[in-house]
């Protein structure tokens, strides 16, 4: 009955970029919902196609994107990704929502937000932290890895580009054909 009344706001009244007192929007709230229902999955997909999904909270300049993502909304994370959320977008102490999965130890929507062309998983935060850093003071190891591993090798590399390559000594059991 909630989204169905959320519907019809929407449809015929609601201003949904308008913050409420404590400066959040319809969208920035919608995005920590619990919804079962797949109708009720649409009223929400509709109030996100609606209206600002990047807006920045007052207050502390939190966007939808990284509510849902603080509060663990795989669901709301997806859609509001779809809508034309943007993962770099920074709040008023430097977080992205990419930070806060990895602080929160939420692999999978830390997976779905690298997975979004342009997710920059080497911004810093105010203090100077990155996404990889916060997930190693959190002790979120398997985050950190899948973090390193964007950072470090997700780089396409260009046609004509030279590959870099290790070379190692032999080991001391193997004879290069070089030996005498």
């Amino acid at each position: 009955m909630l989204f169905v009344m959320v519907s019809k706001l929407v449809e015929y009244v609601c201003n949904v970029n308008h913050q409420n007192k404590a400066g959040y929007t319809p969208i920035m709230l919608a995005a920590l919902a619990a919804v079962e229902a797949a109708k009720d999955m649409r009223v929400v997909e509709e109030l996100f196609g609606s209206g600002d999904v990047n807006a920045k909270a007052s207050q502390a300049g939190q966007t939808a994107l990284m509510l849902a993502v603080s509060h663990g909304r795989i669901d709301m994370v997806k859609a509001l990704l779809v809508c034309g959320a943007d993962v770099n977008t920074q709040d008023d102490e430097g977080s992205t929502a990419l930070m806060c999965a990895s602080e929160h130890g939420h692999v999978e929507i830390v997976k779905l937000l690298l997975a979004q062309p342009g997710c920059n998983a080497a911004l810093e935060d105010n203090d100077g932290s990155s996404a990889l850093s916060i997930a190693l003071d959190a002790g979120h190891k398997d985050i950190a890895v899948l973090l390193y591993a964007h950072v470090n090798f997700s780089k396409a590399q260009s046609p004509g580009t030279p590959r870099l390559s290790r070379k190692f000594p032999p080991s001391p059991t193997q004879r290069s054909p070089y030996d005498n």
